[in-house]
């Protein structure tokens, strides 16, 4: 298994080494001067020209990326043109917010739709396997910037029950948690679609199965037969809950958007209308890194619950 692990290890560091190419090159070669857009209109050419090389925006594209790979391998992803503060900071302080808030609609998500999944495999053509597969199409189709809308205007415009905007995380940890609800819900739903689908096409491919009719057979109880189901649908389950996990916590622009949630992405879209683009490399490059990590942890997961994987 520790041979596994260390392959994969191993495999991290190339695909880190890549993502962290594209988004250098994505970035910089988007249309727009980044100095332009955030200097005084009045700002003189010397002025600007000595923006540019204090952010080393004056070398060759090639010798940017060298420059600013080693910075970001000491830890330092550079100083915000806008802000002049340090990324690092920035992008703690939002990727701790969006990390609370992937955990709980990622919590709320994978458990009602593990449920769902569970029940619709076990209960297949009935009234609770319709009602689930209805809820699952629900929670595919509609997008979370417009659940997050109507969140909204229903539970904070006419309810007035819950806040509409904000982390209020100088409220105490109350407030902090009411905040949290709508946007919650709202990066909940797609999720737990994807996952009530998944979950019962996976336990109805392993209810299918000889050894599970075999079992039944022999006149096993039906929760011992929901336990060899489950064990034997784990590793697909996990695969699709890691990618879930990581969805929810780089996909969520839009969602923090409209709830100015100060997370990830809140400060993504900030960085896009700025142009920021030490900001925009920052945050870019910790998701991805932070998405290789997540799948190198469902891989290991995996092969804790199916040893069988570790051989390939």
């Amino acid at each position: 298994m520790w041979q596994y692990v260390g392959r994969r290890l191993l495999l991290a560091i190339p695909t880190l080494l890549g993502a962290s190419i594209i988004v250098f090159a994505m970035v910089h070669l988007a249309p727009g001067d980044p100095i332009a857009a955030v200097m005084p209109a009045d700002a003189s050419g010397a002025d600007i020209e000595a923006t540019k090389k204090a952010y080393g925006f004056d070398k060759p594209l090639p010798v940017q990326y060298v420059v600013w790979l080693g910075k970001v391998v000491q830890g330092d992803l550079g100083r915000s043109i806008a802000t002049r503060r340090a990324v690092i900071l920035d992008v703690r302080d939002a990727l701790i917010n969006s990390l609370v808030l992937a955990v709980s609609s990622s919590v709320l998500a994978f458990g009602v739709g593990i449920a769902l999944g569970l029940l619709a495999a076990f209960r297949q053509g009935k009234a609770l396997d319709k009602l689930a597969s209805g809820i699952a199409v629900i929670g595919v189709s509609v997008p979370h910037y417009w659940a997050g809308i109507i969140l909204i205007i229903v539970f904070s415009v006419q309810l007035n029950w819950l806040p509409a905007m904000g982390a209020a995380s100088d409220g105490g940890v109350i407030e902090y948690l009411r905040h949290m609800v709508l946007p919650t819900v709202a990066l909940a739903l797609i999720p737990l679609g994807v996952i009530t689908r998944v979950v019962r096409s996976a336990a109805l491919d392993i209810l299918a199965q000889e050894f599970v009719l075999a079992l039944r057979a022999k006149g096993l109880f039906d929760r011992r037969v929901f336990l060899h189901v489950v064990k034997n649908a784990a590793p697909q389950i996990f695969t699709v809950l890691g990618l879930q996990f990581g969805f929810q916590l780089g996909g969520s622009v839009l969602v923090e958007a409209v709830f100015s949630w100060p997370g990830t992405g809140y400060l993504l879209n900030l960085a896009i209308f700025q142009r920021d683009i030490p900001v925009l490399q920052g945050v870019i490059l910790v998701l991805a890194a932070f998405f290789v990590l997540l799948n190198l942890l469902v891989d290991v997961l995996q092969t804790l619950v199916d040893p069988r994987i570790a051989r390939h």
